[in-house]
């Protein structure tokens, strides 16, 4: 999903920082904008290195884009943390007066405030009917805390820790929970088919694409079983701390195995790991080298079809859906996907476009997502994130449609 996080001048900015890094690494787009009082705690570079996205405190920056618009617009989420006095008095009265406050008033996400003042000023009557003006327009507060304040003083005014604000986070994301009830088994990475003890047949499939389909399911209510292929631990972090719970394979044997065994419990299957179709016919049992003579020929076999299997075992009302990597466009692109589709037997099929520079390894992807007859349900481009919410979206739609609601 989509946070903007709103730094404002207090020194409690410093703790923002770990706040927005726990947005990224949950896996969700985060977008900094901090005041210029807040560029006086803590920098740009920081911000801009800890959100891996540009900052900006200007509406005048990035005119073309409307910027001072376009972040409220696509957010999910609006998190001001720490909010002053003063920014929380703008926020009530509707001032617009730099980029934060116009995100703000542009924005229909919900908006998440986590205040941080001395106790004179949380206490003072402005401040506390401020606080309740934003409370009645459904602005969510967290904190502050009682405690250690700066310069010795103590008491209710400390802004929670980062830890807190991103719980209270979490639960305003979880809202959205069209997928409680729904079990929901996804596959990520890409296999790997081995030649020797040493080397392997394998692809450039990092995995983030399927745990973002994995996170996007989990945090809209459903119970996620990931069967992870050669996925780093950090890339895996977002679905663990999402409660997905998480089965590795190795080789298109393994994962045909784990995926076997969690779609008997799925009320659909996404497919997103990057399968090899062929492995090595004859698996040495030590490392091939030079000093064999010539150099080794490899024979390979093909491999088994993973999820047209699960299509051809699905169950009644079960949903399953195939992901397709393909170097082609246009017209040559939608032929192979309906091929596909319907040699496969899936009720859905995502069609990843993919090259040198484009699908693995870079962050931004596109999908085309085909249904039933060939239809395009959906064309979207953007963060992986992104294309994940499509993904899940055209999957509730399916899961509704067999279940016969709506």
């Amino acid at each position: 999903m989509v946070i903007v996080v709103g730094v404002t001048g207090g020194i409690a900015a410093y703790k923002a920082v770990q706040l927005v890094r726990s947005f990224v690494l949950d896996g969700h787009e985060v977008h900094v904008v901090p005041t210029d009082d807040a560029l006086r705690f803590v920098g740009r570079p920081t911000w801009e290195a800890i959100s891996r996205n540009r900052v900006t405190t200007s509406v005048h920056d990035d005119v073309p884009e409307v910027r001072h618009v376009a972040l409220g617009q696509r957010a999910d989420l609006v998190v001001v943390a720490p909010a002053t006095a003063n920014t929380l008095a703008a926020m009530a009265a509707g001032l617009a007066s730099d980029l934060l406050g116009t995100t703000l008033l542009a924005t229909r996400a919900q908006v998440l405030v986590a205040p941080a003042m001395h106790t004179e000023m949380w206490l003072h009557p402005a401040t506390q009917s401020n606080i309740a003006t934003l409370r009645s327009r459904g602005v969510q507060v967290v904190g502050p805390a009682d405690g250690p304040l700066t310069g010795g003083d103590s008491g209710p005014g400390r802004m929670s820790e980062p830890e807190d604000i991103h719980a209270a986070a979490q639960a305003l994301l979880r809202g959205r929970r069209d997928l409680a009830g729904v079990t929901v088994a996804v596959s990520a990475g890409g296999t790997r088919e081995p030649i020797d003890p040493v080397r392997y047949l394998g692809n450039r499939s990092s995995g983030r694409q399927g745990v973002a389909v994995a996170v996007a399911a989990a945090e809209r209510g459903a119970r996620v079983l990931l069967a992870a292929c050669n996925v780093e631990a950090e890339v895996l972090r977002p679905a663990e701390a999402a409660g997905v719970e998480v089965r590795r394979a190795g080789s298109a044997a393994e994962l045909s195995e784990v995926m076997r065994e969690v779609a008997e419990r799925a009320d659909a299957v996404i497919m997103a790991a990057a399968v090899a179709d062929y492995r090595v016919d004859a698996v040495s049992e030590r490392k091939l080298t030079k000093e064999d003579g010539e150099p080794p020929v490899l024979r390979l076999v093909e491999n088994e079809d993973i999820v047209a299997g699960l299509a051809a075992r699905r169950r009644p009302g079960q949903v399953v859906v195939a992901f397709a990597a393909e170097t082609a466009v246009g017209e040559e692109l939608l032929a192979r996907a309906s091929r596909k589709r319907r040699r496969k037997g899936v009720d859905l099929i995502v069609v990843n476009e993919v090259g040198w520079g484009k699908g693995f390894e870079v962050a931004e992807n596109r999908l085309l997502i085909l249904g039933a007859d060939d239809v395009v349900v959906a064309d979207v481009e953007g963060s992986k994130r992104d294309v994940a919410e499509a993904v899940v979206d055209a999957v509730g739609v399916a899961v509704s449609a067999a279940r016969g609601v709506g």
